[in-house]
This record gives structure tokens, C-alpha cells and sequence, in this order.
């Protein structure tokens, strides 16, 4: 069954796209969870179509970690400080 916040540019729950081998993708994961902060991951290795969006909104990059929000707003590779702000004005 497809779930309506993959390849959704204003998901109902946090997105992240990203893949295992990533230590920028570890990282922001891991900052998420610190926080216990709830978010949908997709491993764009193992799902084309994740993929493909990841690209189509990176004009062709394959840039990871890529996080989509319900407010329709993104983060590509943030760093914590990216993090800290993006959370701390939620």
C-alpha cells in the first residue's frame, strides 16, 4: 500500500529521505531521535521513486539526507545548527 507522504511535497508527518551508508543522514537521524522528534524514513537505495523525488526537488541531485515537512518546507544535508533552528521555531 503506497502511504500518502512518500514523494509528497507537504506530508502529513515529517519525511526523511535518506540511505544507511550516509553519516550526514545518521547524524540528523539520530538528532531526531534525541529529541523524539516522529518522522517517515525512506532509503532512497532501495526505493527508486524516493529516488527520483529526492532528485526532482534537488534539481538532480541525489542529496541525502533530504527532510520534507508538513509546512511544505525542506532541508537538504542540515547541519545541527539547521536542525536546532528548524526545531526550536516549531
Amino acid at each position: 500500500m503506497h502511504d500518502p507522504n512518500l514523494y509528497n511535497r507537504q506530508p502529513s508527518k515529517i519525511v526523511v529521505y535518506s540511505v544507511n551508508w550516509c553519516p550526514d543522514c545518521r547524524r540528523a537521524k539520530f538528532f531526531l531521535l534525541r529529541r523524539k522528534i516522529t518522522y517517515l524514513e525512506v532509503d532512497i537505495d532501495n526505493d527508486p521513486t524516493a529516488a527520483d523525488f529526492v532528485r526532482k526537488l534537488n534539481r538532480g541531485d541525489r542529496t541525502v539526507p533530504m527532510m520534507v515537512f508538513p509546512d511544505g518546507s525542506l532541508l537538504i544535508e542540515p547541519s545541527n545548527d539547521d536542525l536546532v533552528r528548524k526545531f526550536s521555531s516549531s
